[in-house]
């Protein structure tokens, strides 16, 4: 049942798996249970709500680019009331965005979102080991130990962590930048791991996520939909086939344009006034 949803555009596996968990998921009348097989014949609903299963929805595959900014959470609500990334995303019809990995609401930077839960979960999962990069500003002094320390590795509360590259990107004092690499998306790794070496990070942001980079022209707050060479190459990197693009005319592309503009809200902040400098390195693994 999780890989059907999933391939809906319903949810990603492990989200999948947890509603089953909590009981919100039925199957024919009957609560759900992991394991359990499901067709697309099956009634199926998620929070009393059916849950339509469109076979032409699965065979196109949607990815979104987002360059989030602080002040922003990852997650579809918030009990707090503040702004969420979903905020941002263009409405789907019959299918729900999928966020793939999370940014700390004090993170800016890439993120992606698909309608595919199983591009979703491969991505996302320990395994397949996709490479994030990120662009950090610290507070501290840095020496050549400290940068062999952590690719070498540290023990952090929840195990074992490494950068498995540490590029000197330049500046002085308080604005001096890394760019560093990771192999897994643990919550506040990069910031956690520059904290065991005693020095603070003051500004932090994802510039590559596997075979993506952000884009240049991007502005912060602004999304936009991938084309078929970038979503079969984020796709073969985790071993799934190609799948096509939902297609659009002109119309629909200038409709996105204007969504991701309006959708978009100016930052007041000042520290954006320094702004890291861009990757562009060669894909590090």
């Amino acid at each position: 049942m999780q890989k059907l949803l999933s391939q809906a555009g319903v949810g990603s596996r492990r989200e999948i798996e947890a509603w089953i968990q909590e009981g919100r998921i039925t199957l024919n009348g009957v609560l759900a249970k992991l394991g359990d097989r499901a067709v697309f014949a099956d009634k199926i609903t998620l929070d009393d709500k059916p849950v339509k299963l469109d076979r032409s929805d699965m065979s196109a595959r949607r990815i979104l680019i987002y360059n989030k900014p602080e002040g922003e959470v990852s997650t579809r609500s918030d009990p707090e009331g503040r702004p969420t990334v979903f905020d941002r995303l263009p409405p789907i019809k019959g299918q729900r965005w999928i966020i793939v990995g999370r940014l700390d609401i004090n993170t800016s930077g890439l993120l992606l979102f698909t309608t595919d839960g199983e591009l979703a979960n491969r991505l996302m999962h320990p395994s397949n080991e996709v490479d994030r990069e990120y662009a950090v500003r610290i507070k501290g002094d840095v020496d050549d130990e400290m940068i062999a320390r952590l690719k070498q590795g540290v023990l952090l509360e929840d195990g074992m962590a490494k950068f498995t590259d540490i590029h000197d990107s330049g500046g002085t004092g308080l604005n001096h930048w890394f760019h560093v690499v990771l192999m897994e998306g643990r919550n506040r790794e990069v910031r956690r791991l520059w904290a065991s070496q005693g020095v603070s990070v003051s500004r932090l942001k994802r510039v590559r996520f596997g075979c993506m980079f952000m884009p240049s022209r991007l502005k912060v707050g602004r999304f936009e939909e991938l084309g078929q060479k970038d979503s079969d190459n984020l796709s073969a990197m985790v071993g799934l086939k190609s799948k096509p693009v939902t297609k659009k005319n002109p119309k629909d592309i200038e409709k996105l344009k204007r969504q991701s503009k309006k959708k978009a809200k100016p930052l007041t902040d000042s520290r954006r006034s320094a702004k890291p400098a861009s990757s562009g390195r060669k894909k590090s693994r």
